[in-house]
């Protein structure tokens, strides 16, 4: 667990610095994932009442719930691209601004048509957000700060988890009929319309670069800046890679891999989660809200406790393989022991804490070796490739489930995708991402 780069001696300035840099852009973006990934995940809790309603089967929902996916995957290389032409305040805000117009009208479906359609769009506006706030925050932070920074922001996972599934299930539950409107109609209203003014706040408080930084000092600018020139990859070949060449890079399709079975593991847990959780004996939708922030609030502890710990043993593998491993584990004992919801509870909560720590963990890696135009094209090409596990998890746990009457086949699947994850780590050479 030893590290091939240098570690840099930091001051109380600098690290009052850093401290004042993370207060200041950290909040409003974890604050705007939040609201993307609850009106990206929202439906599973809305499916408790909105399939009986629509008369939609378990195969309708997971190709609903996954299809977002393939709206996902079609803007990420060209937003980043865009991302770095027209500056990361105006293209975050933009996307904000557009899925605040899209989300609510899943509350206006009728067909399976129309949900996909939604869906599909959805998926579309949110599909640059995720990896254009990954590149910003490497340009802002060394790779030795990069896994508590990327941990503190995808933080908002679990957050959106543990505050949504209480207040989804309260919604549902307290405004249902409530002019006319079934309870899962409001939720999407409700949840889906404050990104538009997460929107305009992200345009007005994020600045581009640490020189835009209003809160330090010329001297402390300088500072940071040399920090992130001591840290920065020096390839000058990689970091004006053409596509072509980063389409080529066999590094970057083996991340995608890895990353791949990372998601499968991640979105089933947020897609199924409260269905899970009602299958182990809870009808009440208030309840199985309440219920599924345990999962969600261990994901938080474990998420930033592995991700301080491979930032300071510079250890990025290990962590990694470890985490997607107990994710697997506790995947599997949620379905071997779905009839007993204690057991269950345990199981998933292991799966949650597992499977959502992955991703800060996962970043660490592409971005510890990646700069300028390969990082933009290479975090939205293993992110948008990689992603598409989201919409494959969701539809197989559907077909499977109404195949065989059962989640168990399912999540044996996602747990064996998860533990090849986790394998293929290690075919990723040490002495480039540990740093």
């Amino acid at each position: 667990m030893s590290s091939s780069s240098a570690v840099h001696p930091t001051g109380k300035r600098e690290e009052k610095a850093w401290r004042r840099t993370v207060w200041r852009i950290l909040p409003i973006l974890t604050i705007s994932y939040i609201f993307a990934y609850l009106d990206r995940i929202n439906v599973s809790i809305a499916k408790l009442h909105m399939s009986g309603d629509l008369a939609f089967s378990e195969t309708v929902y997971g190709l609903g719930a996954g299809i977002f996916f393939i709206g996902f995957f079609f803007f990420q290389i060209p937003g980043n691209i865009l991302l770095q032409r027209i500056g990361a305040r105006r293209m975050l805000a933009a996307l904000l601004i557009s899925w605040a117009a899209i989300a609510p009208l899943t509350a206006l479906v009728t067909t399976p048509g129309q949900f996909y359609t939604v869906r599909f769009l959805l998926g579309l506006t949110e599909s640059a957000f995720y990896p254009g706030v990954i590149l910003y925050l490497s340009m802002w932070f060394p790779s030795y700060r990069r896994g508590k920074i990327f941990a503190l922001f995808a933080a908002a996972v679990p957050l959106s988890g543990l505050l949504g599934g209480p207040i989804s299930g309260w919604i549902m539950t307290s405004s249902h009929q409530h002019l006319g409107m079934a309870g899962w109609q409001w939720l999407f209203i409700l949840q889906g319309t404050p990104s538009l003014l997460i929107g305009l706040l992200l345009f007005w408080l994020l600045p581009e670069r640490i020189e835009h930084a209003g809160w330090l000092d010329p001297e402390e600018k300088s500072l940071l800046n040399a920090r992130l020139q001591e840290d920065a990859v020096q390839d000058t070949a990689t970091a004006q890679a053409t596509l072509n060449s980063v389409l080529c890079n066999g590094r970057l399709w083996l991340l995608t891999f890895i990353y791949f079975c990372l998601i499968a593991g991640f979105y089933t847990v947020s897609f199924w989660l409260p269905t899970l959780v009602q299958n182990a004996g809870t009808q009440d939708v208030f309840t199985v809200g309440l219920l599924t922030a345990i999962p969600y609030t261990a994901a938080i502890i474990t998420m930033l406790v592995a991700a301080r710990s491979a930032d300071r043993h510079r250890e990025r593998r290990w962590h990694l393989a470890i985490i997607a491993t107990v994710g697997a584990v506790g995947m599997v004992t949620s379905a071997l022991y779905s009839d007993n919801l204690w057991v269950a509870m345990f199981g998933l909560t292991l799966g949650a804490a597992g499977s959502l720590s992955t991703l800060p963990l996962f970043w660490s890696l592409p971005t510890a070796f990646l700069g300028g135009t390969m990082a933009a094209v290479g975090i939205a090409l293993i992110n948008s490739f990689g992603n598409l596990a989201g919409f494959v998890a969701p539809y197989l746990m559907g077909v499977l489930t109404d195949l065989t009457h059962s989640t168990l086949s399912g999540m044996l699947i996602i747990s064996c995708t998860l533990l090849v994850g986790a394998g293929a780590i290690f075919f990723i050479p040490g002495r480039i991402v540990n740093r």
